[in-house]
């Protein structure tokens, strides 16, 4: 092998670029050099089988295609860990593993030449193949030897220089991710680009985030890039169990050498199904308040140089920042919202004394102020229900529970006995619709109880609330079986303020009311269509 081509390897291996495309470039100038028809590249796997990394033959089946331990001529050159060569007729050979869609004129002659760490372990195979006949001399094999030699030096020169790297490319990286990250206002796209950005600019084979359940005092996981379902649905960790957990709760940065054998380590089969090795875990903090950790794994045992931790420490402060400046962004949404709907609310309140002003049925000024008090209260039970749910929705069902409650402990009369029942799947609606419904609700329940027990002492109360799927509509019922409904009785013509407060309601909301006795119960029916959004 002539001083060019060793120089030519080296510089390819020395150059900062993605790591497949030098693979496809040492395995092209390595075919070259030996003067193959084709070459490929293969390296050791978990359950040392072999992975094709690069080929110039079949470039489709990189990383696709696996040899189990010790199959074909290229599992026998890296457990033996001495070259395997078939002059003729390859193909017909008993070691022989053929590639899907690769004739069997392309393997005439074949040599399988192991390729080698520093330390003389071996990592992968090179495959040299001909159409023809190959004579295999002594002075053949020793280039085949020497080439390989060559591309494993040249790769592990490109290796240990992204592992350790200078200074300035390690500030380069974590440059790109500190600038991606703090560009973004929401938390789980803050998360997302930092696992991917990381895992790519770092090359990691899988990047976590687990963030801290100050209630539940577990590390939830909240963003990876790995693609494996079992990965996504990985279980919470608490604090000072696995590394994670002690990671956070010693607030310093945790380096296990390999995780497939690490008795600490949480998940064993899963880092050996996705080919994971060593791992660096770095606490996300701000001022000492514990936030996250973030998790990046290798997929071979190595140690992560004093640059590298020092760039990934670096990274999880910018990180946890990022977060912190997200939900501080999601508060003042949140306020802005809430002084909105407060807003409204005191609006509907005023309208709600107006139209009492215009009704002069009260005989007394406490009468009054109570039936105010009482739609206001409507109000708070949804704000209470915000305030402890979603933001954006609020179950129906949840409304009418908490509607419930209150009816019972301040307007039922000592002497009454009235059961509520509430039934119906807790669908959500949007914020505007919920307090509609509110106030629409309170205003049936207290005419149930008001008009519906003011003679009987006893009965029940049903709030029913159904979807429609196929119009996608909302009917909401409100029945009692106390007193019965006079039988000259008129909506359109009574002059109560609930009921009018419900008729305005239903209309604004592009629905329809009415109530009628079925069966010896006082049913009001609301039915009004679903707006699902905001």
């Amino acid at each position: 092998m002539n001083e060019f081509d060793v120089k030519q390897l080296l510089q390819i291996g020395a150059g900062a670029r993605a790591e497949d495309d030098l693979l496809d470039d040492l395995c092209e100038l390595a075919s070259r050099m030996v003067k193959a028809d084709s070459a490929d590249l293969l390296f050791r796997d978990a359950q040392d089988g072999l992975v094709l990394k690069a080929s110039t033959i079949a470039p489709e089946l990189v990383n696709r295609l696996k040899l189990g331990k010790g199959i074909g001529l290229s599992g026998e050159a890296l457990i033996a860990g001495e070259g395997r060569y078939v002059a003729n007729h390859a193909w017909a050979h008993s070691s022989y593993a053929k590639y899907p869609g690769l004739s069997e004129r392309e393997s005439c002659a074949v040599a399988a030449i192991p390729l080698r760490h520093v330390d003389g372990s071996t990592f992968g195979v090179a495959i040299f193949r001909r159409r023809t006949s190959w004579r295999f001399s002594a002075k053949t094999r020793e280039k085949l030897i020497d080439v390989a030699n060559m591309v494993a030096l040249a790769y592990k020169t490109y290796r240990a220089g992204f592992q350790v790297g200078t200074q300035s490319n390690r500030l380069g990286a974590l440059s790109e991710v500190s600038k991606t990250i703090s560009n973004s206002p929401y938390i789980d796209e803050v998360l997302q680009l930092l696992v991917n950005l990381t895992a790519q600019q770092f090359n990691y084979r899988v990047c976590t985030v687990r963030l801290l359940d100050e209630e539940r005092q577990e590390l939830v996981l909240r963003a990876t890039q790995a693609t494996v379902k079992a990965y996504h649905r990985k279980r919470g960790i608490k604090l000072g169990e696995s590394i994670a957990g002690r990671t956070l709760e010693e607030n310093r940065p945790i380096i296990v050498r390999d995780v497939q054998v690490d008795s600490d380590y949480i998940g064993h089969d899963l880092a050996v199904e996705q080919g994971l090795r060593s791992m660096i875990c770095i606490p996300l903090t701000i001022q000492d308040k514990p936030v996250g950790v973030l998790s990046c794994y290798t997929g071979e045992v190595r140690d992560f140089s004093s640059d590298e931790i020092s760039a990934l420490e670096t990274l999880a402060h910018q990180a946890a920042l990022a977060i912190e400046h997200a939900k501080l962004q999601v508060r003042d949404t949140l306020m802005q919202e809430v002084h909105h709907r407060v807003k409204n609310n005191l609006q509907q309140v005023a309208a709600l004394l107006r139209l009492q002003l215009k009704t002069a049925s009260y005989k007394t000024l406490e009468e009054a102020l109570n039936d105010v008090l009482t739609r206001i209260l409507a109000i708070s039970a949804v704000h209470d229900l915000l305030s402890r749910d979603d933001l954006d929705h609020v179950g129906i069902r949840s409304i009418a529970e908490a509607l419930v409650h209150h009816h019972q402990s301040s307007l039922l009369l000592p002497n009454k006995e009235v059961n509520f029942v509430v039934r119906g799947e807790d669908f959500r609606l949007n914020m505007n619709q919920a307090t509609q419904i509110a106030l629409l609700m309170n205003e049936l329940i207290a005419n149930a109880v008001e008009h519906g027990f003011h003679e009987s002492n006893e009965g029940e109360i049903h709030i029913n609330v159904e979807v429609d799927s196929v119009e996608d509509t909302v009917c909401l019922w409100v029945s009692n079986n106390g007193d019965h409904l006079p039988e000259d009785f008129d909506p359109s013509k009574t002059s109560s303020l609930g009921l009018q407060i419900v008729e305005n309601l239903a209309r604004a909301m592009n629905g329809k009311f009415k109530i009628s006795d079925v069966l010896g119960w006082t049913v009001s029916e609301v039915k009004f269509p679903r707006v699902s959004g905001e």
